[in-house]
């Protein structure tokens, strides 16, 4: 059954171009809390600090917090793009990420090509990959455009293509780095179906946002990030007050 626990898990970031003993004094006085030197005396940033929680099947939890809180890290280290370096984390369940849609994208490749491409990575064979692109080609509605290279797209051509691509899956854990939704009034209307889709029929929901009526309308439980650490975690009510 799908599920994620996080046992004081830390992320950090080292920071390569900071050499001069001096400039790592002064940095380290100036900034106590997010960067130390390690034991390779480098500077890093504690992007994450200590994280401990257990998301169960059924749940949708609502990151919040201001800019620069984790929130955006914290997806990115569910989804497997960054390695914790202190902690244990298990994530249970096939993976879809909304985090960076157009993240991978070849902009000298077609369109078909790249859903081709993405579908290989995903480890489908070519006849399924080559059917994904006609799924993906049919929803995005981008017709003749698709055997056209990505570079000469319009910016609503290419939320089109970057959605559909992105959405064309069924995960048991759905990471969302904000509400995504956008593109024409006629794209809008079938896109906010299938984003509602996604979530409904996923079991574990774990949604990134500044939105508060998103977190209130779609999560059961807000898990608030201050600094890179849990300074609020309860029901959508407990965290954000009653409405």
């Amino acid at each position: 059954m799908a599920h994620i626990l996080a046992q004081a898990v830390s992320i950090e970031f080292p920071l390569y171009h900071i050499g001069a003993r001096s400039l790592k004094k002064r940095i380290l006085a100036n900034s106590p809390l997010r960067l130390r030197q390690d034991e390779a005396s480098r500077i890093v940033v504690a992007a994450l600090r200590d994280l401990d929680f257990h998301i169960k099947a059924g749940e949708r939890v609502g990151l919040i917090g201001h800019n620069g809180a984790g929130k955006t890290t914290l997806l990115r280290t569910l989804a497997g793009v960054y390695e914790p370096v202190a902690g244990r984390l298990e994530v249970a369940g096939s993976i879809g990420a909304l985090i960076d849609p157009s993240a991978g994208m070849d902009p000298n490749a077609t369109g078909r090509e790249n859903i081709v491409l993405r579908g290989l990575f995903r480890g489908l064979d070519e006849a399924a990959s080559a059917e994904l692109a006609e799924e993906v080609g049919a929803f995005s509605g981008l017709a003749e455009f698709l055997d056209v290279p990505v570079r000469t797209y319009s910016a609503g051509m290419g939320v089109r293509l970057s959605f559909a691509m992105a959405t064309v899956m069924d995960p048991e854990v759905l990471l969302m780095d904000e509400w995504f939704l956008a593109g024409d009034a006629d794209f809008l209307e079938r896109a906010r179906a299938k984003l509602e889709g996604l979530v409904t029929k996923a079991e574990v929901l774990v949604l990134a946002t500044h939105d508060m009526s998103i977190i209130r309308e779609w999560c059961t439980r807000a898990i608030k990030l201050d600094a890179g650490r849990i300074v609020a975690d309860g029901t959508v009510d407990e965290v954000l007050g009653a409405p």
